[in-house]
């Protein structure tokens, strides 16, 4: 069921479920847009002349 079917009812089960999916859904978002930020500016090599290997 989805929340724009009419015959969803927000009881407690719900509730719980969805939090817990949008909780882990923004854990992850944040987690990958800091990994794709973080390769941007390493790759970018922001003017140093720093060699890593």
């Amino acid at each position: 069921m989805f929340p724009f079917i009419f015959e969803w009812v927000w009881d407690i089960g719900h509730i719980v479920f969805m939090g817990g999916l949008w909780y882990a859904m923004s854990i992850l978002g944040i987690g990958m847009t800091y990994c794709i930020i973080k390769a941007v500016i390493d790759s970018s090599g922001n003017g140093n002349n720093e060699s890593h290997h």
